[in-house]
């Protein structure tokens, strides 16, 4: 059987920045729609060339803000993409929206143009915190959004930000309940994080925002851990949480250490053990398009050591870890017998995983077992 291949396409614009996003987005006042598609083709027929032997099990839309994308745009690159590769039978194709920026009609066309599972950038419920994190949309416009996707598309997560400067226990804990009953098969929560170079790093260092107290952070995670699992929709990776069996496929190819294209500007690949990376800024990569065919910027063959790093830092963010013989070279067996004494990892056989406890700590945990 040809090994599974993941697609991602990234959209690079927005109609505005978020003060906390470090993703690469763009805000211009004009796109030239016509030549975005074309090159958005001419790349991925470049990656697949590349990648002749593998089925496709996914694509996923990303930003940017891709319900910005003209469905036509959508559709003509999932008709490309399923041309270049044969596909599952039940191949996964997300695209992650924005509430202000789309509307019924828009998410009608979509559906036709085979997307079927939409993730939504609700981020609050409180239009106050909406606000704060520059938003465009408010509640009710995100609720409505909301509504809508349910209508035409089978699978919708949406996202949520939580660990705002002054949000309380019982607040989280009540919009967490409040999430729960809309009906979603999937959710991705997200402690908001202050990344460099964002509007909110400045504001930072500067003192006019002041970051959750990381005790209080531990403490928000797990009660989102419990509040969710006890709601049916337990976490299966850091961040994400699902009813068992509507997990998303696609982002399982990362963290379960599958091959995936890239394409787009700034898109990073896996390919059969080589990274790929595209030009980073929209016009550099348009301009590499046009001299090359193509928008790549970096080809490099990973080490066995580099492959089996990765494999590690991703694996050990799902909730079903990994198994120790694809990482054995890059971690200390005494470490993960004294972590698995401590209570913070969890050993049966070849596999380890994350306890409980030991979830807050991934990134120390990793520091600790890595050689």
């Amino acid at each position: 059987m040809k090994p599974p291949l993941a697609l991602y396409v990234h959209w690079p614009f927005c109609v505005s920045k978020c003060p906390y996003c470090d993703f690469n987005s763009h805000v211009r006042d004009t796109v030239d729609q016509q030549a975005w598609r074309a090159a958005l083709l001419a790349d991925l027929a470049h990656e697949a060339a590349r990648l002749p032997d593998h089925r496709l099990t996914s694509i996923f839309f990303g930003g940017g803000t891709p319900s910005l994308m003209p469905p036509a745009t959508v559709a003509a690159l999932i008709d490309a993409a399923t041309s270049h590769w044969p596909i599952a039978d039940d191949i996964e194709i997300t695209l992650e929206a924005n509430p202000s920026s789309v509307e019924a009609a828009r998410f009608a066309d979509l559906a036709k143009a085979g997307v079927n599972r939409v993730s939504l950038g609700l981020q609050s419920f409180h239009d106050d915190a909406l606000v704060f994190l520059g938003r465009a949309h408010d509640t009710a416009e995100g609720l409505s959004a909301l509504a809508t996707a349910q209508k035409h598309f089978d699978r919708v997560n949406f996202d949520l930000i939580y660990a705002l400067p002054g949000q309380t226990s019982a607040e989280w804990t009540a919009d967490l309940n409040y999430a729960l009953g809309l009906g979603t098969t999937h959710l991705s929560l997200y402690q908001l994080t202050i990344e460099p170079g964002t509007r909110f790093a400045t504001l930072v260092e500067k003192g006019e925002i002041h970051p959750a107290d990381p005790d209080h952070m531990a403490e928000l995670f797990e009660i989102t851990q419990t509040i969710t699992a006890a709601g049916g929709l337990p976490a299966y990776e850091t961040s994400n949480h699902a009813v068992p069996g509507a997990e998303s496929r696609h982002n399982l190819s990362y963290w379960r250490y599958g091959d995936y294209a890239g394409v787009g500007p700034g898109a990073h690949g896996r390919r059969t053990g080589m990274a790929t990376v595209r030009h980073k800024k929209p016009e550099n990569w348009m301009a590499a398009i046009a001299r090359n065919g193509h928008g790549l910027q970096v080809e490099e063959i990973l080490s066995d050591r580099e492959r089996a790093t990765e494999t590690l830092v991703m694996g050990m963010r799902l909730t079903e870890g990994l198994d120790l013989r694809r990482v054995e070279t890059v971690t200390s067996e005494a470490a993960i017998d004294r972590l698995v004494t401590l209570g913070l990892l969890a050993r049966s056989n070849d596999r380890i995983a994350l306890t409980l406890a030991g979830r807050p700590l991934l990134d120390a945990i990793l520091r600790e077992i890595a050689i």
